[in-house]
């Protein structure tokens, strides 16, 4: 793959990914068994992570999908945009963020707080990578892949200015791609 040229390593490898899923999906099962689970993918990133979660997931639920961002680049600009709204409406749903990375948590903390305001049951966090180095927000997730350092990581959904989302695995851009 000609992506794989601005990858400096391998952070999660596609396999890895694969036992996250399984996990996280596993876990998510029995925490939801007999719930009204509506699972939410932040759009664009965690699309992928979304679709072989629920794979994993073995009760009943619903998805639907938001679209937000506080990213410019590799920097979060602080503030939320919103371009997607949920179809479902999310009173009195057991919901379940389902995110590509907890970064700065801005964007999240914004999510979670539009979704309590609109009376959801419960709101819990799936995040594939959690970056608690750059937090910004006082937000923890409640499901977590794997534990991250700080570094600018692209793949299995996650972008750079658009482009690497379809990397199969998760990899540390290399800053010549970035500090350019």
């Amino acid at each position: 793959m000609q992506l794989d040229k601005d990858i400096e390593r391998v952070l999660v490898s596609e396999e890895e990914l694969k036992e996250i899923c399984q996990r996280l999906g596993k876990q998510i099962s029995k925490d939801y068994e007999g719930k009204d689970l509506l699972l939410v993918s932040v759009l664009k990133g965690a699309v992928v992570f979304m679709a072989d979660i629920m794979k994993e997931v073995t009760c009943d639920c619903q998805i639907d999908f938001m679209a937000v961002s506080s990213y410019s680049g590799t920097k979060t600009t602080g503030v939320v945009k919103f371009k997607k709204d949920l179809d479902v409406d999310p009173d009195g749903k057991d919901i379940l963020i389902v995110e590509d990375i907890l970064d700065s948590g801005i964007t999240l903390a914004y999510l979670k707080k539009i979704l309590e305001d609109r009376n959801a049951k419960s709101i819990k966090i799936c995040a594939l990578l959690d970056k608690p180095a750059n937090r910004k927000s006082d937000i923890v997730a409640d499901y977590v892949g794997k534990v991250i350092p700080d570094e600018f990581v692209v793949g299995y959904g996650l972008d750079y200015n658009e482009k690497y989302r379809n990397i199969p695995y998760v990899g540390i851009l290399s800053p010549s791609v970035y500090n350019k």
